[in-house]
């Protein structure tokens, strides 16, 4: 073998270790610099090795530059033409150039047109993007087009863009999910299928569009393109050119199809177009009311003396709070709503345009905007949904907010259970046999009728995911017209990564809305001739069930946390609907539920953050999801292959949270040393259940130290690191769209100080002492407390009709206990509790208890405590509980209170 092959040997063994094209890009450059240093410091008699590394490096990043207008093939090519003159110092300048330009995005300045010293052209600097062209051209015919688009440039141009040519489908594809520079796509006539592109990255990345394209005409691949793209990231404009009739093409289903051109028409009407798409998406009508009703004189002869800044600019004493905010937010802060504003209770002007523009983002039917958090969204949908003595089927390990919902709306409560992971002392997600079980043993009681809702959280907080589609699909086949409220709090970013968008409520609704009105669904339903009423339960469990297509309703609210996952303002949040009865059965319920919730001042900051997020995520959401999911691959990947890490720590992997039998796929991690990356494509398809990888919930069992400590007294205390969620063995880290690779790299110093502080700590300490380390990591890693299922309701809380279906009507036990002498208290510790429980008594909570962690209750107002919930509640070694007064105990009904509610039933019922 020669030493060149060697070496590409070598360099095709670590692209292995790359999760994604753009980290490579970005290291390959990085690493040609330095060659390129090395070929100047040596040019008398460069070194063969130095020669070949700065080909190797060249020959790699050649087909990744196809994707990119900067440097491009062009810019390759010429860096290899003056590797082949050995001309190393022109070769390390331009190296040096491109890579800086890189770094730090320089290169979004076509043209040096701006002076980087100019502190004014910095403020009007315009925003730069890439436009993709699909044709089948040559290289001079390209350069032709890409001058006759610069020539188009005018000095009013709002924005700037430069072009990249591909010639091939498969290139398309490869550069939308590969360049998020990409804003729009100029979809040409007469191009081939298959990219001659086998770089194993970029084939990667083709995997995950997951479609067969092949048995496509070659006409009508830019059609089909069109469709591909809209699938692929639905946020791009797209323009079709075609040699075939305009009508006839303009008819068809385009997916979305920004407009057709016919043939080479004037590229003036081609670059207003692109242009205009990207207006469209820029555009903050709320943002941009508020910043021009700043700028207005105006008096205040209204609340808000803050308004305008004026009791703070005249104030001796707290004028450093401007200092500190700056004058801007003062003048933008009022109650009025006219002026160019608008009211967030009854909006019709820059909020509702706003709200739209949203709705267009996500994929929804209608978007609300919420200024007092998602807890709020949650309380708002259930009560507009919900009719009192409704059944609704509950996550029980759901957001506390969902359970108070219940409270309000009167409904009564069927409660799912997570399968557990009691190793890692948390729970997982509810299965879909769960769910069919609870609806078909309502059905058999004859309350099918009364069941109105599903309400899942998705994704969990430790980063589970469900097969939404699948969820819903099969329980639309028991109860056509069941509503379903996912709660996305925590994940508000899926939308804008293809891979994540899979999972989301309202790509799911749109794609069941979508598939129900197909004829080739309605054929496929007919032809299976299965009657689901005839089958045992059992059997029915057992089926992948297929909803009726004349009898399902698409009925899906999801809630979101803007401001746990994208640009916001804390409290920024939205509630979308994809409900096809909306407007007739729900819209005025839910004016009234929004009306209730929604303060009659909301903070038009959290609006206008909220308006300007939606843009950010229309024009880069694409670019920070990715970055986000590879700064969490990055740790994943640091922490499994590190040896001192690896001695104390471990990743939760897809195999430890999720069980086998929710695998379909038989992905078990996201990374291994011995296979490297694995693509989880086919897992995020068919697998009942996902992990985010942005979620790393790390064991530290092998530390000695419990997960709160853990969190506050030395990652907080000691390093200033901030977590949100921890359990007994496990904290969890979460990367965002403002997480960088520095702060990766600071927590992986971090842990790796730790883990080295810990070695010194076993080296220097005494038998004694290392016999007391072992039995905090046995206690940490053996001795867990098995987690308990949701106990049930007590009798006078369950129903009343003589039936065994287990729903409970909450209201009336969080109401009964307001009357403190039905209520006691008993102490948790020591045994009266389990001796009463064993002589017969039934113990009551009164309220909800929720330990944090985890976060949800563990008991409820109106269920009967058992010997799991006690033994589960003396093993905590959480400080924070809510409703628990450790002072005085449990608060339960007294038996009296409950005797005298069963009396009492029992009247109502003579």
């Amino acid at each position: 073998m020669g030493r060149h092959q060697a070496v590409k040997q070598v360099s095709s063994t670590a692209l292995a270790d790359y999760y994604s094209a753009s980290q490579l890009r970005n290291d390959r450059w990085t690493a040609l610099k330095y060659a390129a240093h090395d070929l100047v410091s040596s040019a008398d008699r460069p070194k063969t090795s130095a020669i070949e590394k700065a080909r190797d490096l060249l020959d790699t990043l050649e087909p990744i530059e196809t994707y990119w207008s900067f440097p491009g093939r062009r810019g390759v090519a010429g860096l290899i033409e003056l590797l082949v003159r050995r001309d190393y110092g022109a070769f390390s300048d331009e190296v040096d150039r491109i890579a800086d330009s890189l770094a730090t995005g320089s290169y979004r300045r076509p043209d040096g047109d701006l002076d980087d010293d100019d502190d004014h052209t910095k403020a009007v600097r315009k925003p730069f993007f890439e436009v993709l062209v699909v044709e089948n051209s040559s290289s001079e015919g390209e350069e032709a087009e890409r001058d006759a688009l610069r020539a188009m440039r005018r000095p009013d141009d709002a924005f700037v863009y430069e072009t990249v040519f591909v010639n091939t489908f498969e290139d398309a594809l490869i550069a939308i999910l590969f360049n998020h520079n990409i804003q729009s796509v100029v979809v040409r006539y007469d191009f081939a299928y298959r990219s001659k592109n086998s770089l194993k990255v970029l084939q990667r990345i083709l995997s995950r569009v997951n479609k067969d394209y092949t048995n496509i005409s070659r006409e009508e691949h830019g059609p089909e393109l069109c469709r591909a793209i809209r699938r692929v990231r639905p946020e791009l404009d797209v323009y079709l050119v075609t040699d075939r009739s305009v009508e006839e093409i303009a008819g068809q289903d385009l997916g979305g199809c920004s407009r057709v051109f016919y043939n080479r028409e004037d590229y003036l009407e081609l670059h207003l177009n692109v242009l205009r798409g990207i207006a469209s998406r820029f555009n903050t009508p709320f943002f941009t009311a508020l910043k021009e009703y700043s700028k207005q004189p105006t008096g205040v002869f209204h609340a808000m003396p803050i308004s305008r800044g004026k009791s703070i600019t005249r104030s001796n004493w707290i004028r450093d709070m401007v200092e500190f905010y700056g004058m801007n937010i003062f003048l933008a802060e009022t109650s009025a709503t006219s002026g160019g504003l608008d009211s967030l209770l009854d909006p019709h002007g820059p909020i509702k345009k706003a709200q739209e523009l949203a709705s267009r983002a996500f994929g929804s039917k209608h978007t609300f905007f919420a200024t007092n958090g998602t807890s709020t969204c949650n309380k708002i949908v259930v009560q507009a949904v919900v009719r009192p003595g409704d059944i609704v089927l509950v996550d029980r390990d759901c957001h506390k907010s969902h359970h108070y919902g219940m409270v309000l709306a009167g409904a009564h409560v069927v409660y799912l259970d997570s399968y557990p992971l009691s190793e890692y002392s948390m729970y997982g997600a509810v299965p879909l046999r769960e769910i069919k079980h609870k609806l078909l043993e309502l059905k058999k009681a004859g309350k099918l009728h009364r069941v109105r809702m599903l309400l899942l959280t998705n994704c969990t907080f430790d980063g589970l995911i469900y097969n939404v589609e699948r969820v819903m699909e099969e329980c639309l086949a028991i109860k056509p017209d069941l509503v379903f409220l996912w709660d996305e709090a925590w994940f508000a970013f899926a939308r804008f990564g293809p891979t994540y968008r899979q999972r989301t409520a309202m790509h799911a609704a749109a794609t069941l809305a979508e598939r129900f009105a197909e004829p080739k669904y309605r054929e496929a339903y007919a032809k299976q001739k299965v009657d689901y009423s005839k089958m045992s339960d059992e059997e029915v469990l057992n089926t992948r069930l297929m909803p009726d297509p004349a009898k399902a309703r698409v009925r899906v609210y999801a809630t979101q946390s803007t401001h746990k996952t994208l640009t916001s303002l804390r409290q920024g949040s939205m509630i979308h609907v994809y409900d096809q009865d909306f407007k007739g059965e729900i819209e005025a319920s839910f004016h009234e539920a929004y009306m209730t919730h929604t303060s009659t001042s909301p903070n038009y900051q959290i609006i206008a953050s909220l308006d300007v997020g939606r843009r950010q995520v229309e024009l880069e959401g694409f670019e920070l999801v990715q970055k986000q999911v590879e700064a969490a691959m990055a740790v994943r990947k640091s922490i499994a292959q590190h040896p001192i890490l690896s001695k104390y720590f471990h990743v939760l992997t897809v195999k430890d949270m999720i069980p086998a039998e929710y695998r379909e796929s038989g992905v078990e991690t996201y990374w291994d040393p011995e296979h490297g990356w694995n693509d989880a494509w086919d897992a995020w398809e068919k697998d009942e259940f996902a992990l985010d990888a942005t979620r790393i919930t790390l064991a530290i069992g092998g530390t000695g130290v419990d997960g709160d400590t853990f969190k506050n007294s030395v990652l907080m205390d000691k390093f200033g690191i901030q977590i949100n969620k921890t359990s007994r063995n496990t904290v969890l880290f979460m990367t965002n769209i403002g997480t960088t690779r520095s702060s990766i790299a600071y927590l992986i110093e971090v842990l790796v100080q730790i883990a080295r502080d810990l070695d010194a700590e076993q080296d220097y300490a005494n038998p004694t002492e290392r016999k007391v380390f072992h039995k905090k990591v046995h206690a940490l890693t053996k001795e867990l407390p098995p987690l308990p299922d949701f106990s049930r309701f007590h009798a006078t809380f369950s129903p009343q009709d003589g039936t065994t279906t287990t729903e409970g009507d909450i209201r009336s036990a969080f109401f009964l206990s307001y009357d403190e002498a039905k209520c006691e208290y008993v102490p948790l510790n020591g045994r009266s509790m389990d001796k009463a429980m064993d002589e017969g008594r039934e113990f009551v909570s009164t309220s909800f208890v929720i330990p944090y962690p985890p976060g949800f209750p563990i008991l409820v107002p109106g269920q009967v405590i058992s010997h799991e919930i006690l033994a589960f509640m003396r093993a905590l070694d959480v400080k924070e509980i809510h409703g628990y007064r450790a002072d005085l105990g449990l608060r339960v009904f007294t038996q009296a209170a409950l005797d005298q509610r069963t009396a009492d039933q029992a009247k109502t019922k003579k």
